[in-house]
């Protein structure tokens, strides 16, 4: 194939020779559909066939290069039996061997008494060192061909090494020459290599095992970089010009002075930090980013106290509907007093209530609307939204906050929050759209969980407590990683626990899981809230959201299989009421030294941000909480703990420019990171 136009790189990979449909098949379960999925799926590691190893140094279970001269060949006429050529050097003696091919092409490639280059794994058997189906065999004449260091790629089922080296040298022998996308101080700077033989170089050396070579760098930069310029862009669209919003926070002022508790001194710089981007000429699109109990919701009522004293509607929508009607309680509770008309909507209204809700919210009459995500249907029409508020955002990617900032209109404002915890680093790389607050401080009064750790050999010791917490009127989590039992891990499953607990105290004990659906969900969830239940065993849906105020006590099962962040969100669950909240980590025994240093972490600490950064360096940025399952992992290269400097230098570059996005030679880079659609997306 001889690759002449950069737009072949995004072509269908049928488009290359020797690809027809079942290999495209395979192809496309590795998920390689487009030729540029080629150059991005770099070699994990290496084979060496360059060296010729005379057989007296063979090593059994390698691969290994050998050059020898065919003696004999055995083609036994009994079926089954496999075909024998008998080769030998100066040293010794080995046997190749093959299974089902034909006589006829083994004659071909064996011809007696010639040299021969063969590469393959060295077995021993009857005494003898033998390679059975090599993978490669050749005469001296090209003996180059194999003598070669060929990289190793991750392949799937019906691909072969052989076939998917000849598939990658089209494309990696043949690319094109493309514009430089950064100016020329950022590549001599930094001693960046150019796209093209970076990528030559990755694919061709060892640089691909190597994160921090100067090809894989150069590669990093440019990923960081697209995913940075698509949310510089979505900011420039979403920051648009709107009618300022006077007010004299006389209202918030009056609730605060009416609060049984005083807001801490990072609640209040957050809420002066929203109140200047609500009178700003420019859209908020703002994130608040808290720890758990952090009193995030309080700082939101208070913001929105704002807006509708300035004559405007507010929306408050929650994932669940649970969660949806505990802050629709919070609410009316805050705004007791004030006439403000609050409303709830959510996808099990009535019909009848349904319409009426509708109506008021077009005439006006309806300040404030709290629901799911029933409150941006096309149906629901405000007169005056000023603010959007969307909690435990991390359920949303770039596309789905373009869109809720485009519902609300140009005079309306956007509100996130978040209670997981993100290091600097990956904030920047998945909020650079958006203003961050953070609120640092937890309340006073809030009590420090009590961690304690326990082997499970000692579990039985864990009944008796649990009686007495059940007797006192009080509600225990018990947390399971599976559902169901693995006959491949040793984790505990919460279905079988359940079985246990529930024996153990009959009719007391609910079970919750990702595999139930959202109705059987909320059901089980609603009998827990309102104490018809006293335990409940769970697997990690109950990491966030929902307030339990009577649960002061969870039990983790194989906490050491957890990260840091992730059991912190997971221990914030109980405690949020005025009573002590207990969390158990249960593990197994003979725990390796990066579990038990988590453990020692999670124990002395309750700053959730302090344990997302050592989250990260004890795990890799990719099992940070909430980040696959939320599809925030979006990087193919790069990592914000061992590139940071490359993300800091990237963010410094982009807000050193006045980048036009539609610039020509941003074109080829944004699609081959698939980021062209996204960038596109009409927020006006």
């Amino acid at each position: 194939m001889k690759i002449n136009k950069k737009n072949i790189i995004f072509s269908d990979v049928s488009k290359l020779k020797g690809v027809g449909k079942q290999l495209t098949k395979y192809l496309k379960n590795r998920k390689i559909e487009k030729i540029k999925d080629i150059l991005l799926n770099l070699p994990y590691s290496e084979t060496d066939r360059s060296k010729i190893v005379p057989l007296n140094k063979l090593e059994v279970g390698k691969i290994q290069t050998i050059k020898v001269i065919v003696k004999k060949l055995n083609f036994p006429r009994i079926r089954n039996l496999p075909n024998k050529i008998i080769c030998e050097d100066e040293f010794g003696k080995i046997e190749i061997t093959y299974f089902n091919s034909r006589e006829g092409y083994l004659r071909k490639i064996f011809p007696i008494n010639d040299w021969v280059i063969i590469s393959g794994k060295i077995g021993f058997f009857n005494k003898n060192y033998q390679i059975t189906n090599p993978d490669y065999v050749t005469n001296i004449e090209k003996e180059n061909y194999i003598k070669q260091v060929i990289p190793k790629y991750s392949l799937t089922k019906g691909i072969n090494e052989k076939k998917y080296r000849h598939i990658s040298e089209q494309v990696i022998n043949n690319l094109p020459e493309v514009e430089e996308w950064h100016e020329d101080y950022i590549i001599k700077n930094n001693n960046f290599l150019s796209w093209k033989k970076s990528i030559e170089l990755l694919h061709k050396t060892k640089d691909s095992q190597n994160n921090l070579s100067a090809a894989y760098k150069r590669l990093v930069f440019d990923e960081v970089f697209t995913n940075l310029l698509l949310l510089s862009e979505n900011r420039k669209k979403i920051k648009k010009r709107k009618k300022n919003k006077f007010f004299k926070c006389f209202i918030s002022t009056k609730i605060q002075n009416n609060l049984p508790f005083d807001l801490t001194s990072s609640q209040k710089k957050v809420l002066n930090e929203i109140n200047i981007d609500l009178k700003s000429n420019t859209r908020m699109f703002r994130i608040i980013q808290g720890d758990v109990g952090s009193g995030k919701t309080i700082v939101s009522l208070l913001s929105i106290a704002n807006v509708i004293e300035n004559g405007q509607q507010c929306a408050f929508m929650a994932p669940t509907e649970i969660l949806a009607n505990q802050h629709f309680n919070l609410a009316k509770k805050i705004f007791n007093k004030l006439k403000i008309r609050i409303e709830f909507l959510s996808g099990k209204t009535e019909l009848k209530k349904r319409k009426k809700i509708l109506k008021e919210l077009e005439s006006g009459d309806i300040d404030f609307i709290i629901g799911t995500h029933s409150l941006f249907q096309k149906k629901v029409i405000f007169k005056n939204l000023g603010l959007a508020i969307i909690d435990e955002q991390h359920k949303f990617g770039v596309k789905q906050r373009a869109a809720l900032a485009k519902k609300g209109g140009t005079n309306c404002d956007v509100l996130l929050m978040s209670a997981t915890p993100i290091p600097r680093t990956m904030m920047m790389s998945l909020y650079g759209d958006m203003d961050i607050s953070r609120i640092t401080e937890k309340p006073a009064k809030r009590k420090k969980i009590i961690t304690l750790s326990k082997p499970e050999k000692k579990i039985n010791e864990l009944w008796s407590f649990i009686e007495k917490q059940i007797y006192i009127k009080n509600q225990v989590f018990w947390v399971c990683p599976l559902i169901k039992e693995s006959s491949f891990l040793d984790y505990s499953s919460a279905k079988e626990k359940f079985d246990i607990i529930n024996k153990k105290f009959p009719n007391k004990v609910g079970l919750i899981h990702g595999a139930l659906d959202k109705l059987e969900k909320e059901k089980v969830l609603k009998n827990f809230l309102n104490k018809e239940i006293s335990i409940l065993v769970s697997t990690t849906v109950i990491e966030v959201g929902i307030d339990f105020p009577n649960s002061n006590l969870i039990i983790i099962e194989n906490a050491n299989k957890f990260g840091l962040a992730q059991l912190h969100q997971l221990r914030g669950r109980v405690g949020r009421g005025d009573k002590q909240g207990i969390c158990i980590l249960l593990f197994k025994e003979g725990l390796s030294k990066n579990a038990i240093k988590r453990i020692k972490i999670l124990k002395e600490s309750d700053d959730g941000f302090f344990l997302a950064e050592e989250d990260m360096k004890l795990r890799g940025f990719g099992d940070i909480i909430g980040f696959q399952q939320s599809g925030m992992k979006n990087f193919r290269f790069a990592d914000p703990l061992v590139h940071k400097d490359l993300f800091l230098l990237a963010e410094k570059y982009i807000k050193s420019l006045d980048i036009n996005v539609n610039e020509k030679k941003y074109n080829f880079l944004l699609k081959l990171f698939d980021k062209a659609e996204i960038i596109n997306t009409n927020i006006d």
